[in-house]
């Protein structure tokens, strides 16, 4: 039993070791590995092999998501303190986001529109959180003049987003032509999960019945060749999809 042991610590040594050859890590890291196998496989594991897996970024979420659980007012509790002590443009934007995730849309958009003062009034980043800030806020005719001036500015800039994001504020805007075209033109270019949703959200919600249904059915074909952790990820696109469907026929 106690060779099986020895067996199993040098195993797991070279197997660290051929991960730091391969990684072009320092020559030292061999050493330590062969010559202290159980420490120093240990020292390896929690110093280099952890830190560059995504077993450490799936561990760092998890520990955030947890934290956020526990003292879910926190985050928004430091941002004020530091927007308080120092009012700056990042710490404004910090509060700005912290306190839309909280779902105060309205001061967030306040303090969206605070950091756009001065030298970062055409900045197209803060100017876009601004505008979903000011469209959760209920206030989209002052969200849809900025993704405007971002899509005519800012060709480049979270294209897919703000085209997304331009269709859904004149759609709270009661411009469902527009809106529609807007979200038509969203899947032609980019074709993405996200943007088929959003064009089912808001088909199932003026009613037109056949194209939410048929976005929701190109949503399942791409899902069929996601992998596991993909389609994890997309639980809530899904949800919403589904979600607004079920409203959608209550009405009917």
């Amino acid at each position: 039993m106690q060779f099986l042991g020895i067996g199993v610590h040098l195993l797991i040594a070279l197997f660290f070791a051929v991960h730091a050859v391969r990684t072009g890590r320092e020559l030292f890291w061999l050493f330590i590995l062969f010559s202290f196998p159980l420490l120093g496989s240990l020292v390896y594991f929690i110093v280099v092999f952890l830190p560059t897996s995504g077993v450490d970024h799936g561990l760092r979420k998890a520990a955030s998501a947890a934290a956020r659980g526990l003292d879910p007012g926190r985050e928004l509790r430091e941002a004020r303190d530091a927007c308080a002590l120092t009012p700056t443009a990042q710490n404004h934007m910090r509060l700005a986001n912290a306190l839309l995730t909280a779902g105060q849309a309205a001061e967030a958009a306040r303090e969206f529109e605070q950091c756009r003062r001065g030298p970062f009034a055409s900045d197209p980043e803060i100017g876009f959180w601004a505008a979903r800030a000011h469209v959760a806020a209920g206030q989209a005719q002052t969200a849809l003049p900025l993704l405007e001036a971002i899509a005519r500015e800012h060709p480049g800039f979270r294209a897919e987003s703000v085209c997304l994001a331009l269709a859904g504020a004149r759609a709270r805007l009661g411009q469902q032509q527009e809106a529609g075209e807007g979200f038509r033109l969203a899947v032609q270019r980019f074709g993405t999960v996200e943007a088929r949703a959003e064009l089912a959200i808001w088909a199932a919600g003026v009613g037109d019945f056949a194209t939410a249904q048929a976005e929701r059915g190109e949503m399942d074909r791409s899902a069929k060749h996601w992998p596991r952790r993909t389609r994890a990820l997309h639980e809530g696109t899904f949800a919403r999809v589904d979600a607004a469907l079920q409203a959608a026929r209550r009405r009917s």
